[in-house]
């Protein structure tokens, strides 16, 4: 498989510009689609490797050891990408599956603190555990709300409903004062935020929006001490000597990240390491240029049509605008696809997104103006 290392003579990226050529074979012109954090778009390469997959496993052309192969450049490419080894790097499925993991492995009575509007995926793992208190916190007070009785921060690097971005910094500096761990998700983040993993303890985050994958495969980043967890999910595919590990109880494990592996589906990895050469070949410094440049012109837009977006959407490539979730369903019989969220229209913009696309958005919410009521926030 081919990585950006591997090309010959491939330029940097710059972090101002796009590679345009790579972006156009990778991408099928896609007017208004504005719904990444919903569902990123698979590039062409991806598609390809699905295709081929498919073709193979309807005549029997099944090599597993060679399709291993590729699940584990996934791993590798994941692991450059948020600058951790890959020896702490574990496969999984879902991200509320992997945070369950981690819920398993708290004492009873530990406190988990999280913020009101958090994605269900991450608090609701520790609602159902045995005898864990969560507590929920607004936001902006997250880190000043980490005490001492404080076992696991859990919060996302960016909010999905809008866009907010975590302060980690502070966050991180609360747990280390008070011995707690953190568990970020970042899966609204990784993938155009430059995001360092190696500074928190447990990292999830599922690889079909920004990382532009096909759902069903997702990531989870374990300290190298393996953070107390247990294998709770263990099978054939995280023993040390995979296919020593068939048949009977699996009696030695991985010793990294891997003894938390999933056995994984095929399919999704393919085409998720696919999508990982994408992102690795043009760059997280120009998508993250790109991206935030498009949501500023779409904020600018909407200053100017009286609907502002919430400030809370500030420096994320996710805008959210309140009260205007009804607008959504014209906006969709104009060509623009964005998505309602907690009564908010939210649009987002990625590495396949153009001006032109901002523009229509703007256009068909204009449009709209006079028969869509918004609730412009006070």
């Amino acid at each position: 498989m081919k990585t950006s290392r591997d090309l010959p003579n491939a330029p940097a990226a710059s972090p101002n510009a796009l590679p345009t050529d790579l972006i156009g074979r990778e991408f099928s012109p896609n007017p208004g689609y504005l719904n990444t954090a919903s569902h990123g778009l698979l590039p062409a390469r991806a598609a390809r490797r699905l295709r081929e997959a498919v073709e193979d496993l309807t005549v029997g052309r099944i090599d597993q050891e060679a399709l291993i192969e590729e699940v584990e450049a996934a791993r590798v490419l994941w692991a450059r990408l948020v600058g951790v080894a890959p020896e702490r790097v574990a496969l999984g499925s879902t991200v509320a599956a992997q945070v369950s993991v981690v819920a398993a492995a708290l004492p009873r009575g530990a406190e988990v603190l999280t913020v009101e509007g958090e994605f269900s995926s991450v608090p609701t793992p520790f609602l159902h555990a045995d005898d864990l208190r969560l507590r929920v916190v607004p936001p902006a007070g997250l880190a000043d709300s980490v005490g001492p009785d404080t076992a696991l921060v859990a919060v996302s690097a960016a909010q999905s409903a809008d866009g907010r971005i975590a302060d980690l910094a502070a966050v991180r500096e609360a747990a280390r004062a008070h011995g707690a761990r953190i568990l970020v998700d970042a899966t609204q983040a990784a993938g155009w935020m430059d995001y360092d993993a190696e500074a928190d303890d447990f990292v999830v985050c599922g690889t079909y929006k920004w990382l532009l994958g096909p759902r069903g495969a997702s990531f989870m980043v374990v300290p190298p001490d393996g953070g107390g967890l247990r294998p709770v999910q263990a099978n054939w595919f995280a023993g040390a000597d995979r296919w020593e590990s068939c048949y009977g109880p699996v009696r030695d494990l991985a010793p990294t990240a891997a003894r938390f592996d999933l056995a994984p589906a095929y399919l999704p990895w393919l085409g998720t390491a696919r999508a990982l050469e994408v992102i690795e070949e043009v760059g997280i410094d120009a998508i993250r240029a790109h991206d935030l440049a498009l949501a500023e012109r779409f904020r600018s837009g909407l200053e100017r049509l009286g609907r502002p977006a919430a400030p809370e959407s500030a420096g994320s490539p996710i805008v959210s605008v309140p009260g205007a979730g009804a607008a959504v369903e014209e906006l969709a019989r104009a060509g623009v696809s964005v998505a309602a969220r907690d009564g908010g229209l939210r649009a987002s913009f990625h590495l396949y997104t153009t001006e032109a696309d901002v523009d229509r958005a703007l256009n068909a919410l204009e449009d709209t103006s006079v028969d869509t009521p918004i609730d412009v926030p006070g």
